[in-house]
């Protein structure tokens, strides 16, 4: 679609996405039932990531139109798939994300305009003026293409190496234009779409740390010099070998008085139960204390297309349904849910969810996991459906019991059926593929 006619696009359906606006703020003011709702009640966006090829999914495009006020594109907006070819440019798959985000009355955030990672290989292979005149243009392109459409560009994304040096990392821009390249990229930037927000994003900077200092260093020092600079992105990306840093606000806060937006822009956090819930409390709560932190995005709608799947990092399991971590969340946004819902804390309806993950892949096997998690309330034993593919069998099975009917195995547990509300257990599996490689589909949990 050319830039005109996506202009005149979005100029003919503004009349229907300022009608969703209205009916969604009048939902809000009646009850803060979802995230987003809840976040615009404090005067903030709760977003998430969005890959175009699972919005044919009902379930995937129905809890994101439902749960989320902003969207940013995964994968599609990267310079790979924007512009595989020197001067060639692709947005199918982003156009997808936009148009589904705008018939939604939702925000889009881009990501991400110069980055080391992900590029085509055309752009190492150029030399230091060219390589000058191919960001420039890259980012006129990407950003002319969607101008007034954006309302945050991660225009320079981790360009700070790890660990104590708080030094540049080695790219092509760094290697070959110097560390003016990130200054450079926000001015062309401002120029190709001066309504858009403009923000430096980056991981391992959510505590005060080398990396966050150099970065802080460099943010003020723009401000200084005028250079065009509105909002810093904090990954956020936890585990248990890098947890939510106590100094965490502190940290975002320091950053917001250099006179720019905090945004978190790649929230996820591995982990279930109440010890998961606890730390998106502590995010958002952290979020909620900065007044310039302007809003939350997790990466990913579902565990089971996260890219850590195995951690189970998000707010929907791989059924679509809510974890603690969700109520959590919704929580301390000052939301409510229905407490009509099972599974829902206190509701007294035992309840589980059931995610597959395949943890190893072979020529002739694979390895299954399905990771059973408890509801709002404590179980004493769970059930779970495993349907295989025709041709495929299961040469063992560990933490579980199996009954077989056809080619669908009825998994109880072994010794594990007790788990505290949100805990986790699960078992796993090996299959033979006998000539299929097709996931078996993971029915529902059954509680008692």
């Amino acid at each position: 679609m050319s830039m005109t006619v996506r202009r005149l696009t979005r100029a003919a359906t503004a009349g229907l996405v300022a009608a969703a606006a209205l009916t969604a703020a009048a939902h809000s003011a009646e009850a803060a039932d979802t995230l987003g709702s809840a976040a615009a009640g404090q005067g903030r966006y709760f977003g998430t990531a969005v890959a175009a090829n699972h919005l044919g999914e009902a379930d995937y495009a129905a809890t994101l139109d439902r749960e989320f006020s902003s969207v940013t594109p995964e994968n599609e907006m990267k310079w790979d798939a924007t512009e595989p070819s020197r001067g060639t440019f692709s947005f199918g798959s982003a156009d997808r994300i936009v148009d589904h985000a705008q018939s939604q009355g939702t925000d889009v955030r881009g990501h991400t305009l110069v980055w080391h990672s992900q590029l085509p290989s055309w752009v190492g292979s150029l030399g230091a003026s060219d390589l000058r005149t191919a960001m420039n243009d890259h980012i006129n392109g990407l950003m002319g293409h969607y101008k007034g459409e954006i309302h945050s560009w991660d225009v320079v994304n981790e360009a700070f190496q790890d660990g104590g040096s708080g030094a540049r990392r080695s790219s092509p821009f760094q290697d070959k234009l110097g560390n003016g390249f990130i200054e450079e990229a926000f001015r062309t930037a401002r120029a190709a779409d001066p309504a858009a927000k403009l923000c430096y994003n980056d991981y391992n900077t959510d505590g005060v740390n080398a990396k966050s200092n150099a970065v802080y260093d460099m943010v003020k020092d723009f401000k200084s010099r005028g250079v065009p600079i509105d909002c810093v992105g904090f990954q956020s990306h936890f585990n248990s070998n890098s947890p939510v840093p106590s100094d965490y606000r502190q940290n975002l806060q320091r950053f917001a008085d250099l006179g720019v937006d905090v945004q978190i822009t790649e929230l996820d956090i591995e982990g279930s139960g109440s010890a998961q819930a606890a730390d998106y409390t502590k995010v958002v709560e952290a979020c909620l204390a900065v007044s310039r932190c302007t809003g939350m995005t997790v990466w990913g709608v579902t565990d089971k297309y996260s890219w850590r799947s195995s951690g189970t990092p998000l707010l929907f399991d791989g059924n679509y349904s809510e974890k603690p971590a969700y109520d959590a969340v919704l929580s301390a946004l000052g939301g409510s849910g229905d407490p009509g819902d099972p599974g829902d804390p206190g509701d007294g309806t035992p309840s589980c969810t059931a995610t597959y993950t395949r943890t190893a892949d072979w020529s002739s096997g694979y390895n299954g996991q399905v990771t059973i998690t408890a509801g709002g309330e404590p179980i004493s034993s769970w059930t779970a459906t495993v349907t295989l593919p025709a041709q495929q069998s299961v040469s063992a099975l560990w933490n579980g019991t199996p009954a077989w009917s056809g080619n669908v195995m009825t998994v109880r547990p072994s010794w594990n059926g007790t788990l505290a509300a949100g805990a986790s257990t699960g078992f796993g599996f090996t299959v033979a593929k006998n000539g299929s490689d097709a996931a078996p589909a993971i029915g529902t949990c059954t509680a008692s």
